[in-house]
């Protein structure tokens, strides 16, 4: 049974290239199920993919193919990598994009996709290894192929790693960091929901303390808010706004 593959990139909608993607995908596995996850992180924001993906994978099938295309380190010597973890794979550059998700799940094994004979051509373009090398490989893992074939294994301490700073949590203090401005503007904070749920807690932005709520609509229109999000991090809103 064909398992799904999940697309992420910084791509957009506009230009073609992840109908391309799929359409290498649906030459190798024209069975294989594709889901879009997003295509519009911004440009080269790795950080942004990271958060997505960490975000996203608890709520995709076990054995999921995570395809990343958010990649400024295109055609340079940065590797292009799979990784077989717990939930899945991931298929795309070694530029931490997956750190995210790695620091979460147990990885198990991953190779550098090095072996042309399952690209899409033997000479890959220096600008395009979403189409070249990634989404023939996702096709490939999903077809059965098995990780190993794929290319030389590597180890995992060797991976790209963009972790952020984990919160400081004391007992009436906890310091985070902004880790990702999502499309309504709410800032998404490194804070887990977890680490505030025994008292009260004000969120400090800057010597102004706003008040945590339950919901956007406990203040009024127009003013500051912070809450728990759906993902389970404080994030700092402006109610309508």
């Amino acid at each position: 049974m064909s398992v799904p593959i999940a697309l992420l990139t910084d791509f957009g909608t506009q230009d073609g290239y992840v109908g391309i993607m799929k359409g290498v995908i649906a030459s190798i596995h024209p069975n294989a199920p594709v889901i879009d996850i997003s295509h519009a992180v911004c440009p080269q924001d790795r950080l942004a993919a990271r958060f997505i993906l960490l975000n996203a994978v608890p709520y995709f099938p076990t054995n999921t193919i995570y395809t990343v295309v958010v990649d400024p380190g295109v055609g340079t010597r940065r590797r292009a990598i799979a990784v077989q973890f717990s939930r899945g794979y991931l298929v795309g550059p070694d530029n931490g994009v997956f750190s995210g998700v790695l620091d979460a799940f147990p990885a198990i094994a991953a190779v550098t996709l090095n072996k042309p004979q399952y690209w899409r051509t033997p000479q890959p373009s220096t600008t395009f290894h979403g189409r070249d090398i990634f989404a023939p490989a996702a096709a490939y893992l999903s077809a059965g192929l098995p990780l190993a074939e794929l290319g030389q294994a590597i180890g995992l301490h060797t991976l790209t790693n963009l972790n952020l700073l984990k919160p400081t949590i004391e007992p009436y203090r906890i310091t985070g960091q902004i880790q990702y401005i999502d499309h309504f503007g709410n800032l998404i904070t490194t804070i887990p929901g977890t680490a505030i749920a025994l008292r009260d807690w004000y969120i400090n932005i800057n010597g102004i303390p706003i008040a945590l709520q339950t919901t956007y609509g406990e203040v009024d229109p127009g003013k500051a808010v912070a809450i728990v999000g759906s993902h389970n991090w404080v994030e700092i809103a402006v109610n309508q706004g």
